[in-house]
């Protein structure tokens, strides 16, 4: 893991008449993508030529990835500008090109490369960003990451997500036998390294906000209970020894607590795992199922999934004062909520007429929208800058033996879902979406 990327941001700056400033638009439920040109990437130094053409087909696919951004086709571009001169903007015009996009990578010492770009607003005239990354040489697909990052962050004004990753379970052979393994990838499927191994049954992974700790269950000795992963040493720790089986991990936003929930005499409740003191504290009661819980990112709320209303519901507690609020009422059953990082929405799984929903709603239960349909899917995770959603879904299948899940995201607008490729005879289930890289 890349423990730190240096990164410089310099203003050019020329005097250009004054326009209307170009972003698209992403709140609309569709948008017209906006036209991106990506030049061939300018090389310095003894850098093999396949790395500087990875470097580019990393940032056309994260940009096209999003649905916003149509890439202009590289047989289509009408010259070569190098880094440093003023392009011909009505060459670019000409192929109906909104944004061009320059580049340099160049070979450092200490076995680093530099990552030099240049955004360019076709029809303003103006150059509206200019970045310079570094990075380890094993770290270049990262180069590529960040520099889509900050040009959709300067397109949309939204937090970027490419540099990420996803936590997943990764299930092989016939449903009846199925091993059950952790694996993290990218999030465009790149790289993916399995975290357990094919002994262990692990489920719920979930990333800690520092990036550095997975929280799980896992049942070892047949003794389902929640552990912890470090990343770092691969070190492996039971989170304590409780009275009953702890399921359903959740970290706080300041990585100092998890949420989890616990059976105790066939009830299930939700309690709050103190790290430093090793504590538990009760955050449920009565009669009900309660699980599923997901902290607000101010850390002063939990929406949660309970059936003590004689169905599932979602529900949302106040960890200060201990009021509880129910704010789903819609037909079928609603479970898996999850906080949008922005605090904004809060993604479900609905049940209903024998089909699964992939969902976003306010905090206050109002505005529900479907994003998604199908047999059987579950499990939503946001993306940083609360922008996309990733989640699994099921195939039905005639043979149950055969059954394949995919991982996939979509776009709060409901728009473009995304298939994130896995590697053959591997189905992916439970992806978390991890906090930005450090």
């Amino acid at each position: 893991m890349l423990k730190k990327m240096i990164v410089f941001l310099f203003a050019v700056a020329f005097f250009m008449p004054a326009h209307a400033e170009l972003k698209v638009d992403i709140i609309a439920g569709a948008v017209e993508p906006i036209s991106v040109a990506i030049q061939k990437i300018e090389v310095v130094g003894n850098i093999p030529k396949d790395v500087a053409e990875m470097v580019r087909d990393v940032v056309d696919a994260d940009l096209k990835s999003t649905g916003l951004f149509r890439i202009v086709s590289r047989d289509a571009l009408p010259e070569f500008v190098e880094m440093g001169k003023m392009p011909d903007f009505k060459l670019w015009d000409a192929i109906k090109a909104q944004v061009l996009v320059q580049s340099k990578l160049t070979k450092m010492s200490g076995n680093r490369y530099s990552l030099e770009f240049y955004v360019w607003d076709v029809g303003g005239r103006e150059q509206i960003e200019a970045q310079d990354l570094v990075a380890s040489q094993k770290s270049a697909r990262r180069l590529a990451h960040n520099m889509a990052d900050a040009i959709y962050e300067r397109l949309t004004g939204e937090v970027g997500y490419f540099d990420t990753q996803i936590v997943f379970i990764a299930e092989t052979g016939p449903i009846d036998n199925r091993n059950k393994r952790m694996a993290i990838m990218d999030q465009d499927g790149y790289g993916m390294r399995y975290l357990s191994t094919p002994d262990d049954f692990v489920m719920s992974p979930h990333f800690s906000p520092n990036m550095q700790t997975i929280v799980f269950l896992s049942y070892y000795n047949d003794d389902p209970s929640v552990w912890t992963l470090d990343l770092n040493t691969g070190a492996q720790r039971k989170l304590g020894n409780f009275e009953g089986m702890t399921y359903a991990p959740r970290f706080s936003p300041d990585g100092k607590k998890i949420a989890l929930s616990m059976v105790k005499r066939g009830i299930s409740h939700i309690y709050e795992y103190d790290i430093d003191t090793k504590k538990l504290r009760q955050l449920t009661f009565g009669n009900s199922l309660n699980t599923s819980p997901s902290y607000s990112p101010d850390g002063k709320k939990m929406a949660f999934n309970s059936d003590r209303s004689g169905n599932q519901q979602i529900y949302v507690l106040d960890l200060e004062t201990g009021d509880v609020e129910r704010i789903t009422y819609g037909a079928g059953r609603y479970a898996t909520p999850a906080w949008s990082p922005d605090g904004q929405f809060i993604a479900f799984t609905k049940i209903a007429d024998d089909t699964f929903y992939i969902g976003i709603m306010t905090p206050q239960g109002r505005n529900e929208k479907i994003l998604a349909g199908g047999w059987y899917m579950e499990a939503p995770s946001w993306a940083p800058g609360s922008r996309r959603v990733v989640y699994y879904e099921t195939e039905k299948a005639f043979d149950d033996l055969e059954r394949i899940s995919h991982i996939r995201s979509v776009d709060i607008t409901g728009q473009n879902i995304y298939e994130i490729e896995l590697p053959d005879e591997i189905n992916g289930v439970e992806p978390t979406w991890s906090p930005k890289l450090p």
